[in-house]
């Protein structure tokens, strides 16, 4: 995983490896997923979307006795603006469902609720015939995007892909939230506030709350036959993979780009996302792979000393002087990593606003400087690409920077079942590292008060040769495992908007997802029509 965010590493290629009810699409880099998500009329707002399903009615009514209210209302899916002050209507209307707080105790805690966000477009779906008994027949599918480590807005504005084949399919778009980030935290402020409260924040969990929610809506909708794809990139991708195969009754195929979920144990090669991202930037210039290659030594031996920091703080311009030279060097290594991931072919500001082929752009500023030219001034401009491309920012904040996605809660996530061991080459372009099991578990009980389950994620959803324990699970619906590769990909970009300047591999391999996702909808109905017959 990338130090700041859930976003783990796969090998270079982008490989997608399709099954008629599990298509991994997994580009070579780690991070999550802004172009915005478009649809071609405005949307409406939706009919029939209870905010709170009728669960658990005993528990709610213990909530709201000690003083806890539960939101009925749905948000009207206007925005605030633009940053020019024009509106800005988002594609979406805002929901929330009353959320069981542990699905697998019968403890005293375990039937209380915290409201779990969602988000609904309902502008392209066929709704279910009148007169159909209630079971949904005639229903548009149901496209669900499984939440990452991080508002869920945000994962929604950078998935256009859903909303641009919402059409094709008649379907309702539903993007939940993951419990713990955005607005769905159950112990609100207090959440991340120690082991006590952060110990319901696991994947089993947020798969039951998926489960939960989608068979909750579909029932409200009065759409229980019309089928479920689930969708999601990066950790959401993991999570859309793992639901397939935890949930097999709810959803008919998952859809997960960029999704690591080999990325753990012994089965990936740990240094292979670093040598990804360093083999990048080193196939657009020798040179620009060489200068960042030399920037940490000079760093470190100029960090040594209370000036040499004074002086760094300036060069780089801080805006508070920074303490530690590890500082710059972690700013640094962000700016480089990310921006491999997030090497688009297109402008974009998913993580920063960023121009098409950010990699590209970077190496052109390192090689355009003279010779004798200071390293660290090269590195720091080019790292200025990806904090501060619209130069408006006037100083950096290296140290006690914010956290704009809300993504804090990976922290936890990483100290006990997501170990991803990573470490760097010698041949890689960062300072070489190794990683251990016994280091990271002392880590994390020092920070958390808990020791990790390293081989958890193995254990509860496989890995090993899961091609064949794929095949297995799945043998009496298909057998056949389609792989494509694409040699240029980034993260997740089948799942962004499609745009005016996207190269043609990326326009075929939508095509084919397309295609992937019709054939299992198809061959849903007939399964349906057959056992009705």
């Amino acid at each position: 995983m990338a130090a700041a965010g859930g976003w783990p590493s796969s090998a270079p290629p982008l490989r997608a490896c399709f099954l008629p009810l599990l298509l991994l699409v997994a580009s070579f880099s780690p991070a999550p997923t802004l172009a915005a998500a478009r649809s071609s009329s405005t949307p409406k707002k939706p009919a029939a979307f209870p905010a709170v399903a009728p669960l658990h009615l005993q528990a709610l009514k213990r909530q709201r006795a000690s003083g806890v209210g539960i939101v009925a209302a749905a948000a009207d899916g206007s925005g605030s603006g633009t940053a020019d002050g024009t509106a800005a209507k988002k594609p979406f209307t805002a929901h929330y469902l009353a959320q069981e707080l542990d699905h697998f105790t019968f403890t005293p805690n375990a039937s209380t609720v915290f409201l779990q966000k969602y988000l609904v477009n309902d502008t392209f779906w066929r709704r279910p015939a009148a007169g159909g008994g209630g079971g949904g027949d005639g229903a548009g599918p149901l496209f669900v995007y499984t939440g990452n480590e991080g508002d869920i807005e945000w994962f929604a504005t950078n998935t256009g892909f859903m909303f641009d084949i919402a059409p094709k399919f008649n379907a309702l778009l539903v993007f939940i939230e993951h419990r713990f980030y955005g607005e769905s935290k159950p112990f609100g402020n207090d959440s991340y506030k120690s082991a006590e409260t952060l110990g319901y924040l696991t994947s089993t969990q947020a798969l039951a709350d998926f489960a939960i929610l989608i068979r909750s809506l579909k029932k409200n909708l009065f759409a229980e036959a019309a089928p479920v794809v689930v969708f999601g990139g990066s950790y959401g991708g993991m999570l859309a993979s793992w639901f397939r195969l935890k949930y097999p009754h709810v959803t008919i195929g998952a859809v997960a780009s960029s999704a690591p979920i080999l990325q753990f144990d012994y089965i990936t090669p740990w240094s292979s996302f670093y040598d990804g991202v360093s083999q990048d930037f080193k196939s657009e210039s020798l040179n620009c792979f060489s200068v960042i290659k030399g920037t940490w030594d000079v760093l470190d031996e100029r960090g040594s000393t209370d000036k040499g920091l004074l002086d760094l703080s300036k060069l780089f311009r801080a805006c508070k002087t920074v303490k530690y030279a590890y500082s710059i060097r972690n700013w640094l290594w962000t700016a480089f990593s990310y921006t491999a991931m997030v090497d688009y072919p297109t402008p974009a500001n998913f993580l920063e606003n960023l121009p098409a082929y950010p990699v590209k752009e970077m190496c052109k500023i390192i090689d355009g400087f003279p010779a004798g030219a200071d390293i660290l001034e090269k590195a720091f401009a080019a790292a200025s690409l990806y904090y501060n491309y619209t130069g408006d920012q006037t100083c950096n904040k290296i140290e006690d920077g914010d956290d704009p996605h809300g993504l804090d809660g990976w922290q936890w996530q990483a100290c006990t079942e997501m170990i991803m061991p990573m470490t760097v080459s010698n041949e890689s372009m960062f300072p070489p590292s190794s990683f251990s099991y016994d280091e990271r578990s002392d880590e994390c009980f020092e920070s958390w008060g808990v020791r990790p389950r390293p081989h958890w994620i193995t254990t509860e959803y496989g890995g090993y040769k899961i091609d064949k324990v794929l095949k297995r699970v799945l043998k009496n619906i298909s057998s056949s495992i389609i792989a494509l590769v694409t040699e240029k990909g980034a993260h997740h970009l089948d799942f962004r908007s499609s745009t005016k300047g996207d190269p043609d591999w990326v326009i075929e391999q939508r095509r084919q997802e397309v295609d992937i996702i019709q054939g299992w909808i198809d061959q849903y109905h007939q399964d349906m029509a057959e056992t009705s017959s």
